[in-house]
């Protein structure tokens, strides 16, 4: 039972990202909003606000079932009424027909119990409220608020000017008033404020999308370019010289031979320097990548705290590092909920320990992906180590290990 409650927290929470984890929880609120507040409003004060004659019983059951009614209508209207707000979807014609019915019902029903004294006062103005806000919070989406403040002060006139003709009371009809423009303004603040947050998160959702691919074409140009630099010359110059020794080659000259072994120096001086373009490009920057793992984060809201100093660190070393932090960083963020992160470096008896340490616990995905085992492929090229798992029930580290001594005597060598 416990491994299928975190099988759909997972699922249905921690999978999802912050955007759908504010819309999830907004949508469960109105949900919530649209059935306790009307039914709170009708039922409770129905107990002891209902004549005990046989019409308004009658009139009661029927006010309450198409009360049911409407939240029923209200929670099915919400989630195209909120894609409508947030540009998703068209809203499906006459989509608001059936709730718009079943609030005239209702209206109707509270006027008549009202003209056979079958409710309470007190219990009748709730009534008119409850009716007013299962309607209201979702068709607050499907308008502008100009139109929804115009109709609710015309709808609000109209139930006026029924209470007048069938009880007319000063005191009941402004109490009337607190109740429909109460119904209304929680209806249109609890809906529409919501929705304008789901749909600022959305937007920077998708400018963070779109930012991210901007860097990666950014960085595919510079790598396109760094390439054109380097080959573009060379290339232009074996073309020449293999055509000049074809040319001299025709009529029997030995400069040839010379021309072709020029041509043979070119395209080997050329292989270095594209070993060198993506040997660069591939390489991590220790420094770099723990300051970005700290920033992504921090801006993630989960507080990092950072310990290491990489001065006089091989180069090899750093970058096998490197990528360590930033797949340890990439985890966290992905796949699990953590609050707090700690990432330290340190040097202990010739050997660099990294570890990165966080609350969320997260599992490494499983599948084929390469994450853990292509680190593990970067440290065994410095004759590294890596350790990855749960620790203390609540907590994930990964520890990478790499011997300084190896690297001092290549480099010696």
């Amino acid at each position: 039972m416990l491994g299928r409650v975190r099988g759909w927290h997972r699922r249905h929470w921690r999978d999802r990202s912050k955007a759908e984890r504010v819309e999830l929880q907004s949508l469960v609120t109105w949900h919530g909003s649209i059935w306790v507040f009307p039914l709170g409003w009708l039922l409770l004060p129905m107990v002891g606000g209902l004549a005990h004659r046989p019409v308004a019983v009658a009139l009661g059951m029927l006010l309450v079932a198409v009360v049911v009614l409407q939240c029923a209508a209200a929670s099915r209207l919400l989630r195209p009424a909120l894609d409508h707000y947030l540009g998703r979807a068209a809203l499906p014609p006459g989509a608001l027909r059936g709730p718009a019915l079943l609030l005239g019902l209702a209206l109707a029903a509270i006027v008549a119990l009202a003209s056979v004294r079958g409710f309470d006062p007190v219990a009748t103005r709730l009534a008119v409220g409850a009716a007013l806000m299962s309607f209201g919070l979702p068709y607050a989406l499907t308008v502008s608020v100009r139109d929804f403040l115009r109709r609710s002060a015309v709808l609000a006139a109209l139930i006026l000017a029924a209470f007048t003709v069938v009880r007319p009371s000063a005191p009941g009809l402004v109490a009337t008033a607190v109740v429909t423009g109460f119904g209304a303004v929680f209806s249109l603040t609890a809906a529409r404020c919501g929705a304008w947050t789901l749909s600022v998160l959305w937007e920077a959702e998708r400018a963070r999308e779109i930012e991210g691919r901007l860097a990666v074409a950014e960085e595919r140009l510079r790598f396109g370019r760094d390439l054109h630099d380097v080959l573009g010359r060379n290339l232009s110059v074996i073309s020449l010289k293999s055509e000049l020794a074809v040319q001299l080659a025709r009529r029997g000259r030995p400069e040839a031979v010379e021309q072709m072994i020029e041509v043979q120096r070119i395209a080997q001086q050329s292989q270095r320097e594209v070993r060198d373009v993506v040997r660069g490009y591939r390489e991590a920057d220790l420094g770099v990548e723990l300051a970005g793992a700290q920033g992504v984060l921090s801006a993630a809201g989960i507080a990092c705290e950072v310990r290491a100093d990489t001065a006089g660190l091989p180069a090899r070393v750093q970058s096998a590092l490197g990528w360590v932090v930033r797949e340890a960083a990439t985890n966290v963020l992905r796949h699990g909920d953590a609050g707090r992160c700690s990432v330290e470096l340190a040097v202990r008896e010739g050997r660099v320990v990294l570890a990165v340490e966080n609350d969320g616990a997260a599992e490494p995905a499983t599948g084929g992906g390469s994450g853990l085992a292509g680190l593990r492929e970067r440290l065994t090229a410095v004759a590294g180590t890596l350790e990855a798992g749960p620790v203390g029930g609540d907590r994930f580290r990964l520890v990478a290990e790499v011997p300084l001594a190896r690297e001092a005597s290549e480099v010696r060598s």
